[in-house]
């Protein structure tokens, strides 16, 4: 992870290389690091000691023998130290603009917590180990004796290995740091020789029950944001459980302890399938008390019957007259749809920023002629926050829409808090309640994501959908279509401030096919009964951004219960919501207008450069027929969006104007020339939910280069026209 050969795609090694805390990267967040990567150290030294401890058995003979054995056991992990502070100090002079100064700071906030865990442990050991001299001279004490037999079910195969299969050792490195010949130990019974390793494994469970008790304690207090670690060190910590798991089997199972995992996962997973230990990750304002709507083809057809659709597109008529309103001149205006692509906190600040400018340079007109938003994920976020504050500065409130502040909101750090709550809360911590539109919820990690979400935004989305009815309806601001993806069955779920089930317009063409494949279905018929209008709009975001292993799926209150992920499943560009909305309006459009624009703005380059498949492993061959569906899922939208539009020109009468203003980071070649090995094979932003200081800069920095400065000119021509 830290020389960027895993997760590099998803900006993970940035997590451990520039941690965060408190929205800051200083002395503070090394320290964390510090200590968790001590832990995580430790951990390893315990398992290393529980596992094989006994095939060295003069170690049992020494004074302090945990610490010792650690000592010697040390070459990995001060490798790992090495390269460690080796990747930060490439990475924070390439990429963040770091002083000298700055970065001593960051490495001896890292070290110094190191240091301060290591010592901590090291007292710990230094008063809690036992050498042989004291089983020697005293007589074991018969309670030990009786724990020993109980807890170490394992103790007479050891013992066996501690007598036959000995690992030779002639010289050990000891607290000088000075190289020692090891003793005769035959004078010393093995079987007193084992009970020292017995006592020491016994404090080494001690201090995994320590770790988890702390571990729940900061669950308690993860709503504040001082206990909110910085993402890579939850993450040491869970693997710091994870190791030390495998040192108390192996402690308490000897060498069965992989079967007995292996049952118990299995048990596990069997629980899991039966609902045990299911979670339900709720939108909040709806009523889950209520019985669950039936959802099935039978409910699907009644809810986008022809009546149902005609009677939702002549509601919809009023706003597009308010919008044609707005233009008092005779000559026809052109109409804007915003097509936001998906890409974590990438697409958010992309999203933002092009929308901030574009915006500026057309003097207002991009939003004043757009009716439409749709998108995916980050892209939609930025999108949101935007026309949230183009909304503000209309009811006269004190918001500068282009204030470049705004822009360090939206991409401000929302990822600690939102693996800390998979840490703490949700894998190990029961979880607490809120009251939201008069209705309980827990707070998971959905509520962990919407908390930071509101603050990043400064609570100026914190309300249900329908109070964006309104302003909608009077074209005030541009109508926004969320899609997120339902699992079950792959279908839309749209979510609007009013009902909008004419998206499947495409049904009620008068034919007599009757088995239409319905590509969505309207939130508002579905959960009328649940109160849908209440539908926070924040988990409406939060829905269309399931960011997988990160967010998690939402449930909704349906039998059977319908599971949500990420609207970019099903159209990561918007474009296909868009030309549905035009089909669904086509003839009021062309009559009313001199044309339509899809201004899609993409955080990634639509004509890529197209791949070499070269040095595959058996690894790559394997997974290839996955990994090539992956790698061309966009490529594949792209193709259908292209299908799509093109064959709209023969149904949609009047022009159609498509502009592309794409983040491309390959015209940032001096920038790619500085970077290190994590960045220079791979310019672009990563996609996460952390964007390091350069990333940042440079995705601001796209909006004005030479292609995306055409395509704005080009928007301007259009609207100026």
């Amino acid at each position: 992870m830290i020389t960027g050969s895993f997760g590099k795609y998803l900006g993970i090694p940035y997590l451990f290389l520039d941690p965060e805390y408190l929205n800051k990267v200083n002395f503070t967040s090394f320290f964390i690091i510090g200590l968790c990567t001590a832990g995580f150290t430790t951990a390893y030294h315990i398992t290393c000691y529980i596992n094989d401890g006994h095939r060295f058995s003069f170690i049992g003979t020494l004074s302090r023998p945990f610490t010792k054995f650690a000592i010697n056991n040390s070459p990995i992990p001060l490798l790992f130290l090495f390269v460690y502070i080796y990747q930060i100090v490439r990475f924070q002079i390439n990429n963040e603009y770091t002083t000298n100064t700055g970065l001593v700071l960051n490495l001896t906030g890292l070290l110094t917590g190191y240091i301060t865990m290591t010592l901590i442990f090291f007292v710990y050991f230094l008063l809690t180990n036992k050498d042989i001299f004291k089983y020697v001279v005293c007589q074991i004490d018969e309670k030990i004796k009786l724990k020993v037999k109980v807890t170490r079910a394992s103790a007479m195969k050891k013992l066996d290995i501690a007598r036959k299969k000995q690992v030779r050792v002639d010289n050990y490195l000891d607290y000088d740091l000075k190289f020692k010949k090891v003793e005769n130990i035959k004078f010393y019974d093995r079987a007193t020789i084992l009970q020292v390793f017995d006592q020491n494994h016994f404090n080494l469970v001690i201090i995994e029950l320590l770790i988890f008790v702390i571990v729940l304690i900061l669950g308690i207090f993860k709503d504040y944001p001082a206990f909110q670690l910085p993402a890579a060190s939850s993450f040491m910590i869970l693997l710091t459980i994870f190791v030390m798991m495998a040192g108390a089997f192996s402690y308490w199972f000897g060498n069965w302890s992989a079967t007995c995992a292996l049952i118990l996962f299995l048990i596990l997973n069997y629980l899991v399938g039966e609902d045990f230990f299911t979670k339900r990750y709720e939108a909040f304002g709806l009523n889950y008390d209520r019985q669950p709507v039936e959802y099935s083809v039978h409910s699907l057809k009644r809810m986008n019957d022809s009546t149902v659709i005609v009677e939702d597109r002549a509601k919809t008529f009023a706003m597009l007259e308010q919008w044609k309103a707005k233009f008092k001149t005779e000559k026809k205006p052109k109409m804007v749809f915003l097509c936001v692509s998906g890409g974590g906190k990438r697409a958010a600040l992309w999203a933002f920023s092009t929308l901030q400018i574009a915006d500026s340079l057309t003097q207002g007109r991009l939003f004043n002629n757009s009716i439409l938003i749709t998108g995916a994920s980050g892209g939609l976020i930025g999108a949101s926050y935007f026309r949230e504050l183009k909304l503000r500065e209309y009811q006269k409130e004190n918001v500068k829409p282009y204030d470049p502040v705004h822009r360090l909101n939206i991409s401000s750090d929302n990822l600690n808090p939102m693996i800390f709550s998979l840490l703490a809360n949700d894998l190990f911590v029961g979880f607490t309640n809120f009251k939201y539109a008069g209705f309980n919820y827990q707070r998971d990690r959905g509520y962990t994501f919407e908390e930071q979400l509101n603050q990043t935004t400064n609570s100026l989305m914190d309300k249900p959908i329908v109070a964006y009815d309104s302003f909608e309806t009077k074209a005030i601001i541009p109508m926004m279509i969320l899609t997120p993806t339902i699992v079950n069955d792959g279908r839309k779920l749209y979510i609007a401030s009013r009902p909008v089930s004419f998206m499947n317009y495409e049904t009620v063409d008068g034919h007599e096919y009757n088995s239409y494949k319905y590509s969505g279905v309207d939130f508002h018929h579905l959960f009328k009964a649940h109160g849908s209008e209440k539908l926070r709009f924040l988990s409406a975001l939060r829905m269309s951004a399931t960011f997988p292993y990160i967010t998690p799926n939402t449930t909704l209150p349906t039998t059977p219960a319908i599971y949500i992920m990420d609207a970019g499943i099903s159209d990561n560009f918007g474009l296909t919501d868009a030309s549905r909305f035009l089909f669904a309006f086509k003839e009021w459009i062309a009559e009313n207008t001199s044309g339509v624009i899809f201004l899609s703005i993409r955080d990634s380059p639509k004509l890529g450069t197209i791949t070499k498949n070269e040095g595959q492993t058996i690894v790559d061959a394997v997974t290839q027929p996955i990994s090539s569906v992956y790698n061309n899922f966009e490529h594949f939208q792209d193709i259908n969006s292209d299908l799509l539009l093109g064959y709209s020109r023969s149904w949609f009468k009047n022009e159609i104007h498509r502009i592309d203003i794409e983040y491309e980071a390959e015209d940032y070649v001096p920038i790619l020339q500085k970077m290190d090995s994590i960045r220079k094979h791979n310019a672009r932003a990563s996609l996460s939910w952390r964007l390091t200081t350069r990333e940042k800069q440079s995705v601001i920095d796209n909006v004005s280069s030479a292609k995306n400065t055409t395509a704005i000119d080009q928007l301007k021509k259009l609207l100026q026209d």
